[in-house]
């Protein structure tokens, strides 16, 4: 049986985030200033690449949720291609975390500038409005934050998990995903993740956590042509 899971952008967008939405024919996107994500239905035909170009732009590169590994067609460039895995709570032990404080729109720019320097994936200037996003502080300075992302219905995403270099080997992000996780469940929904497949090392920490993996998946990012493709 199909899951929301197994589509998760376009669950979100036309579920819980379709006031983020952008859409044209077929193909779903979230505000740029939210989140960079593009969503193709299950089964999408071949006009999908047509309204791919029409929502993003000529030349632009957008990551693409492609549950149906559709290739893109000639003339169209492959930015990038990976691996990923999905990981959903298998009994997760979670728990709030007093140190924790919820971030807001004034917090943007330090978690524009952590995310910056750890590279935790996407996170732009309105993704906070995605949920809710915790964070700790040392000194007064942001130093780890996690928060919430993608929302099919019954499930919510973990993302933005990251830690300043001076600060990691302390638990933060653990402790982090633990209480953002413990939000999630208190609204009676269930915490998921996403990874890349070659972090090896992110994954074997979510699993003893509790995450179970669910799901191995391919990304991409493609470029559309500055020019109709005959």
């Amino acid at each position: 049986m199909s899951s929301s899971l197994d589509n998760p952008a376009w669950a979100s967008l036309t579920g819980a985030h379709a006031h983020f939405a952008e859409r044209h024919g077929q193909v779903l996107r979230y505000r740029p200033d939210v989140a960079p994500f593009l969503a193709l239905p299950d089964d999408p035909d071949d006009r999908v690449w047509d309204d791919i170009a029409a929502l993003a732009g000529a030349g632009e590169v957008v990551p693409i949720n492609n549950p149906a590994g559709v290739d893109p067609p000639p003339g169209w460039e492959v930015e990038f291609r990976g691996a990923g895995v999905q990981l959903v709570d298998d009994g997760v032990r979670v728990a709030e975390d007093p140190e924790a404080v919820r971030l807001t729109a004034d917090d943007v720019p330090e978690m524009l500038d952590l995310v910056e320097r750890t590279k935790p994936g996407p996170f732009r200037e309105r993704t906070i409005e995605l949920g809710v996003y915790l964070g700790i502080r040392r000194g007064g300075r942001l130093v780890a934050m996690a928060g919430e992302r993608l929302h099919p219905p019954g499930y919510t995403e973990i993302s933005a998990v990251c830690t300043d270099p001076a600060h990691r080997g302390q638990g933060l992000a653990t402790r982090l995903v633990l209480a953002v996780a413990a939000g999630i469940r208190a609204r009676g929904e269930t915490p998921m993740m996403h990874a890349a497949a070659e972090n090896t090392n992110a994954i074997r920490l979510y699993e003893s956590l509790g995450f179970r993996l669910r799901r191995h998946s391919e990304f991409m990012a493609v470029r559309v042509p500055l020019a109709e493709v005959a």
